[in-house]
């Protein structure tokens, strides 16, 4: 099995997850002309149990048998990466039925409880199947990531979206007939074969890849039973990696709460109240969050990357893989925010016709900058076997966030820009303190040099297109041509200021997968 480098596992990633997305949006139009408003109120009441429903049964276990498939393989140990998969699919599958039962169990008791509405009771039980699934398709994933190899799981993404939508379009209308709710349950259902297919294509791609090489023996329990050592090295990385996305969901879940009750006490009506937190939440930090896929598919390639060269106690390797990926991310994090700062309000006019969230989105864009540096310390913390930290360094940062909102926000000069210098504080609390950790582990240190570089290329770019914009305002192109264009001609100047600072060499662009060859074309060697 052929490794990718970082930067070109993250690409092959990144540009999965951004077709992915495409067809996730393209899923979401399909489902709302077949099912209406009504079925996806139905589906969508059920389906933020799915998350949970993964946290519970793969617990974190795909980070930890990346980080230890990879440290296995770089010491040439193939016996240990066959004991990681038999003892992390035994831990999945144990974990699959308990919560299976609990579901069946406790399905009437959420629909009626839980649920607003009884008849989703149906989407529910549909929901349940996956759970099996996503336990075994987690332990593949992880194993690819560890082999650094993620060609496997971005296709898998990529056939699981194409499956789902032809299911969905082909289930719904066949159950329609029987009312709304077994409708919406069978959009739920393409779901779980959309995940199936996913696996399906997996396991294809493991025994392809080994075809005789991985025999698992007869004696499965004696591998499990004697597998103690790598049961506790997997829950050392797991159990802090699930604590991570238990923290995210309870600190998502208070949240609004603190939000509106100091708004009220700031003396903020509660129409405005609704629409100001509406503005912040629906549209500004989706903008803010949209390149977030880059820095996860970064992430997901760092972890196995650091593990690697941890193992083999290679320093300097582990130094430049954490600074290659962080330039990657400012690269991408540095034209981000000055397009949303800059572009603001055409871009909330444009988008979402709400003009009036520009100041929101302009006042938290720049904060939002370091966000851009918190994914690769994070992935170099549990890469290089610090996953405890990473998980205390989100707990204090998220304590942060909602200690100041109350505060910040009962002062009525502040308002709801109280709740985004809440926000601020914690994304600017958790960079820092990813960082000092990473440091005080290794020693690790930014080259401010590049970042620097990136930062002109950034500004250059930035005000460029703006310029452009301010231009083509004198035309009759609408305004959403007119920030589309001024976009693409800033991301080009972008790029060219990189080539030319040398952020950027040829032979680097040269080894993207697909376009490389393309690209390079537009950056000839200079005599």
């Amino acid at each position: 099995m052929k490794k990718q480098s970082l930067v070109k596992g993250a690409f092959v990633l990144t540009f999965a997850s951004f077709i992915t997305k495409i067809l996730v949006l393209a899923n979401s139009i399909v489902q709302s002309r077949v099912l209406g408003s009504e079925g996806i109120g139905l589906r969508m009441m059920v389906m933020p149990l799915m998350g949970l429903m993964i946290t519970l049964t793969t617990i974190g276990l795909p980070v930890a048998i990346s980080r230890l498939v990879a440290q296995a393989d770089a010491q040439r140990n193939g016996a240990k990466v066959k004991k990681i998969l038999i003892v992390s699919t035994t831990i999945t599958g144990c974990l699959s039925v308990l919560i299976i039962m609990l579901a069946i169990i406790c399905g009437k008791v959420f629909s009626t409880y839980f649920f607003t509405d009884q008849r989703s009771y149906y989407s529910f039980m549909a929901l349940i199947p996956i759970i099996p699934i996503v336990a075994v398709s987690g332990v593949l994933k992880g194993y690819f990531r560890g082999m650094q190899t993620m060609n496997p799981i971005a296709l898998s993404q990529v056939f699981e979206q194409i499956v789902r939508i032809g299911f969905t379009y082909f289930l719904v209308l066949w159950l329609i007939p029987y009312g709304i709710e077994f409708a919406a349950a069978g959009a739920v259902f393409s779901s779980v074969i959309g995940e199936a297919f996913s696996l399906f294509f997996l396991l294809v791609m493991f025994k392809h890849t080994h075809r005789k090489q991985f025999h698992i023996p007869n004696s499965l329990w004696t591998k499990v039973s004697k597998g103690k050592a790598i049961f506790i090295e997997l829950l050392q990385t797991a159990l802090p990696t699930t604590g991570n996305g238990l923290i995210f969901s309870v600190s998502k879940a208070i949240q609004p709460i603190i939000i509106t009750k100091s708004l009220a006490m700031a003396g903020v009506s509660s129409i405005m109240i609704t629409k100001e937190y509406g503005m912040l939440t629906g549209f500004v930090m989706p903008l803010l969050f949209f390149p977030s896929f880059i820095n996860q598919s970064l992430g997901v390639s760092l972890v196995p990357a650091i593990s690697e060269a941890n193992a083999k106690n290679n320093n300097r390797l582990i130094h430049r893989r954490i600074f290659q990926a962080i330039c990657v991310a400012v690269s991408v994090g540095i034209p981000s925010t000055m397009l949303l700062y800059l572009f603001a309000q055409e871009l909330m006019t444009v988008v979402y016709k709400s003009p009036q969230a520009a100041p929101f989105l302009k006042f938290i864009a720049p904060f939002f900058l370091l966000h851009y540096f918190q994914t690769p310390l994070q992935s170099a913390l549990v890469g290089l076997g610090h996953a405890k930290v990473a998980m205390l360094n989100n707990m204090i940062s998220k304590g942060t966030t909602l200690l100041l909102i109350y505060p910040l926000t009962t002062n009525y000069n502040l308002g709801i820009y109280g709740v985004i210098l809440a926000i601020s504080m914690g994304v600017i609390s958790e960079t820092l303190l990813h960082l000092f950790s990473v440091y005080k582990l290794i020693g690790f240190s930014i080259n401010l040099l590049e970042i620097i570089k990136i930062l002109v290329a950034g500004i250059a770019m930035g005000y460029s297109g703006r310029i452009l914009f301010l231009y083509l305002n004198n035309s009759d192109l609408n305004l959403g041509l007119k920030t589309l264009i001024s976009i693409l001609f800033a991301i080009l100047i972008y790029i060219t200021i990189l080539v030319l600072l040398k952020v950027i060499r040829r032979n680097e662009i040269v080894r993207i997968p697909l376009v490389g060859r393309i690209l390079v074309l537009l950056f000839p060697r200079r005599q």
